[in-house]
């Protein structure tokens, strides 16, 4: 008995050899993450089935009790039996691959042990038979991809290997060498097969730990890439912001070209092959136009697959996700390869995940836009609410001008005109020059002054530098009014300054009046939200507020500063724009 140990153990040793090695192999552990296909478990019968005729053939020759020979077998006289490791293999096929594989590697392994002869053939090959049937059935109830699962496997192994020695002392015959022969082997093949299990086991679930870690390293590089490329998708689909997108994604993969397209044109060809993936040109392969018209994912392994139409492209795998806003396919993009073995598992899996990414971006930058579009019917209820009394106090002012100062009664006019110009260009822009928003102020100021000469002093103190600086419409205008018709009871005239200067990077508006000034319980609540009272609601203060926090998020900041008698302040601070007018992007927010 104790002779065999060491001998069953250079058997096991042999088989986890094995083992080790095909862990190693690509291809082996593409079978074990899918072993439910035909193929794959048809590839698995083959291999666990040749670890049984291994198993067979390294058995150690038990005669009478003894070892005997420890020879490579091809047969046995009548009288022999062997000691092996067979039902290991056979085991650990019907846990990894069910019902079939279990069936198929005992009928292997079960048959070919029949072959070889010996007084327990019959016994060991329908033993054999029998632990494959039930492996493999009992796999769903101990499945070895769990890491709590390991001991439960292994015993199941032992269970297996006391039921051929059942079965052996069932119908080998005669009965007394049977139980010599089981006193013999019993110990050394229960052990070591378990053990040899167990080690089996680690090995397999090594493979799926290595598989978890890489997909957890693929999620980290995706989330990595999705918020690197993040500023860019939620500008929507245009060739600027997909070139850059596709820049990054090329850095971060092992991608030797990337597209993106719209539903009709190549936005952007980053890569190999950028001499015919031209953007702005027609979409060139035929896989790209079945995604879009199939919205789903294609992978390609040749160039007849991708079905390029430029003759000469080096491109010879790829795969193309369609790019979804709302359930609907806006686009594609498409990581292409010059050698077909770079499109792996893993960067499939990988390409998916940021196809799903970035079809969230995607849906944020429409979400922003609709946003944007909100803001704009905001500005104009804003509008609605102001300018209706304005223009009936203008009109009436003009009117009462005409017959005694023809000359400022046709001032008046255009300035009204340069008003009212100035919220229909603030309604459609989202941005304007500070220059533009003075303009604004000085055309409502005339007109005020007019109806009430005398009544207050205006002073600009304006950085020329910043005239052409990009600031959000209606920012001053609503400011300055509110000065005139809240701050100055009519009995009081008084002073509103009005000053643009650079501070530390920024853009500082300042309007400051020397009026009665906000109550202390009303200061709290303003530009946070709309009141209810007798002096105004503070729509505009929190209207401008809140437009500035969305534009500019935290780098902008709006600051209320007042005590009753003494005036109020209002600070504006924002990133200085460096853009001009005419530059691209001052219209306003473009998805696509």
């Amino acid at each position: 008995m104790l002779k065999l140990l060491p001998l069953m153990l250079e058997r096991v040793g042999i088989l986890i050899i094995a083992a080790f090695i095909l862990s190693r192999m690509k291809s082996f552990r593409e079978i074990i993450h899918n072993e439910h296909g035909i193929r794959t478990k048809t590839i698995m019968i083959a291999i666990f089935g040749v670890f049984g005729i291994i198993s067979n053939y390294t058995g150690v020759t038990i005669s009478h009790g003894t070892v005997s020979s420890q020879e490579w077998l091809m047969e046995m006289d009548g009288e022999n039996a062997i000691a092996n490791t067979r039902i290991m293999g056979v085991t650990i096929g019907g846990l990894l691959g069910g019902p079939i594989v279990g069936i198929g590697v005992g009928l292997i392994a079960g048959l070919h042990r029949l072959t070889l002869g010996g007084f327990t053939a019959v016994a060991c090959a329908l033993s054999t038979i029998l632990a494959g049937i039930l492996t493999g059935f009992l796999s769903k109830y101990f499945s070895i991809h769990k890491e709590n699962s390991l001991w439960k496997a292994v015993t199941l192994g032992v269970v297996m290997e006391c039921g051929q020695m059942g079965i052996i002392l069932l119908l080998a015959k005669p009965f007394q060498d049977a139980l010599h022969l089981v006193w013999t082997i019993a110990f050394p093949m229960i052990v070591i097969n378990g053990f040899g299990t167990m080690l089996f086991l680690l090995i397999i679930q090594d493979i799926f730990k290595e598989q978890e870690r890489t997909r957890a390293l693929q999620t980290h590089k995706a989330l990595y890439i999705a918020n690197q490329t993040l500023p860019f998708f939620r500008q929507g689909l245009n060739v600027d912001s997909c070139k850059k997108a596709a820049e990054i994604i090329l850095k971060l993969t092992n991608a030797d070209a990337i597209s993106i397209t719209d539903n009709t044109h190549v936005l952007t060809h980053v890569g190999v092959g950028s001499d015919h993936h031209l953007p702005l040109k027609n979409i060139a392969t035929e896989l790209t136009k079945k995604v879009l018209e199939q919205w789903r994912i294609f992978v390609a392994k040749s160039p007849e697959e991708i079905q390029c139409s430029h003759h000469t492209c080096v491109l010879k795998a790829a795969i193309v996700l369609p790019l979804q806003i709302h359930e609907k396919t806006v686009g594609s993009l498409k990581l292409y390869f010059t050698d077909p073995s770079k499109l792996d598992q893993v960067e499939q899996e990988l390409a998916e995940g940021l196809g799903k990414l970035f079809s969230g971006q995607l849906e944020m930058a429409e979400l922003e836009m609709q946003r944007r579009l909100l803001k704009d019917a905001e500005i104009k209820a804003l509008q609605a609410q102001i300018h209706p009394h304005f223009l009936f106090n203008a009109i009436n002012t003009i009117s009462s001008l005409i017959r005694t100062d023809a000359d400022k009664a046709r001032s008046l006019l255009i300035k009204l005109s340069t008003f009212f110009r100035s919220n229909l260009q603030g309604a459609r822009q989202m941005l304007i020059p500070l220059e533009k928003e003075l303009e604004h102020v000085d055309a409502y100021l005339t007109i005020e002054q007019t109806r009430f000469p005398g009544r207050y002093h205006v002073e600009f103190d304006i950085d020329p530098a910043l005239r052409k600086v990009l600031i959000p419409p209606f920012t001053l205008q609503p400011l300055v009014e509110n000065s005139i018709r809240y701050a100055f009871p009519k009995s009081k005239s008084g002073t509103v300054k009005v000053k643009a200067f650079q501070k530390e990077g920024n853009m500082v508006l300042v309007t400051e009046d020397n009026g009665i000034g906000i109550p202390q319980e009303l200061l709290s609540l303003l530009g946070n939200k709309t009141i209810n009272s007798t002096h105004g609601t503070g729509t505009a203060l929190w209207n401008i507020k809140k437009r500035m926090r969305e534009i500019y998020g935290q780098s902008a900041s709006f600051h209320i500063e007042s005590t009753e008698k003494n005036g109020t302040k209002i600070s504006i601070i924002i990133p200085i724009n460096q853009q001009k007018v005419g530059d691209p992007g001052v219209k306003g927010f473009n998805c696509g």
